[in-house]
């Protein structure tokens, strides 16, 4: 049974002027620690593909959080939900602390997508329950 369904678009040109300002304190608050490790080594093989890598991550959280119904906040955070891909290349999503307690205790599950192109970094969730799932909703 579906949950929710979220979907984000992001202007990877507003991610490269906030992260002019505020440089990597930007970053650190939006990504978890796996991800700030991919982070640094994706922008110093290529500074666009850091940029382009917070701003699919970006957009993947929002469309998260809209498909859960909470938006950010609590249990919702920035770093306690990472965008991650398997070795095959396929994105998932991987919960920490109170937001992964919460979700677990649900039963759900999160399937994810996202994708850039030239200005733009695009992310599609969906948050099912198993029919078996006897969580609260």
């Amino acid at each position: 049974m579906i949950i929710g369904i979220g979907t984000d678009v992001c202007d990877i040109r507003r991610i490269a002027q906030t992260l002019q300002r505020r440089g990597d304190r930007f970053t650190e608050r939006i990504l978890g620690p796996a991800e700030m490790q991919i982070f640094y080594s994706r922008r110093e093989r290529a500074p666009a593909r850091g940029l382009r890598f917070v701003a699919t991550r970006f957009s993947a959280k929002e469309a998260f959080s809209k498909a859960i119904g909470l938006g950010i906040r609590s249990p919702m955070t920035w770093r306690s939900c990472e965008v991650l891909n398997a070795p095959g290349g396929k994105p998932y999503i991987q919960l920490s602390g109170e937001l992964k307690t919460w979700f677990d205790a649900r039963g759900w599950s999160a399937h994810v997508t996202l994708t850039d192109e030239t200005d733009y970094a695009a992310s599609f969730v969906v948050v099912e329950a198993s029919p078996t799932a006897s969580g609260p909703p």
